[in-house]
């Protein structure tokens, strides 16, 4: 009897937590309900979640217009390459010989990258939007060619190449919303 009575508590407790569990797992997993603007960005993307995601992780995304949400990708994507920039400068200090030259040319292309999305940011300002898209592809191909000078080793930068690649095709999609309206 003891046996039974112990299996009914365990069941009854298993299932009162998943009653409990279960509504605010399904309400984490549908938070985001994207507007129209950012439906329409990311759609064009080949990751429409990470899209999603990367806009929404700044509170002004909800409200955004198209201005601000301009600002709210080249900014991701601009502190994104400074961000990698600044680790490209701390791996450089404990650099093997055979890294020295990959990292610095990833240094180089991250100064460009980090310099042509400082430049996205000053059009906007200045409301000159013809060059975005343009700026945004330098940008992605600099993480291209840190990445290629990798090539035939592993790249230490690799995560970081592959997300400024892809905050950069969030930002030329952008680009697209002022030179088509």
């Amino acid at each position: 009897m003891k046996k039974v009575t112990y299996s009914y508590l365990c069941l009854s407790l298993l299932l009162a937590i998943s009653i409990f569990i279960q509504p605010s797992y399904a309400a984490a997993t549908t938070a985001i309900q994207p507007t129209n603007l950012v439906k329409k960005v990311c759609s064009q993307t080949s990751n429409y979640n990470f899209c999603v995601e990367t806009l929404y992780a700044d509170p002004r995304t909800p409200e955004a217009d198209r201005y601000v949400l301009a600002y709210v990708i080249f900014g991701s994507a601009y502190q994104s390459a400074t961000t990698t920039h600044d680790q490209i400068n701390l791996l450089l200090k404990n650099a093997t010989a055979s890294q020295m030259p990959r990292l610095k040319r990833c240094d180089r292309d991250y100064t460009k990258a980090v310099s042509k999305l400082l430049e996205a940011h000053d059009d906007l300002d200045s409301e000159t939007f013809e060059s975005l898209a343009k700026l945004s592809r330098i940008a992605s191909s600099a993480a291209d060619d840190c990445e290629t000078s990798f090539k035939g080793t592993r790249s230490p930068l690799t995560t970081n190449n592959k997300g400024l690649k892809g905050l950069c095709e969030i930002c030329a999609v952008v680009s697209k919303l002022f030179v088509m309206s």
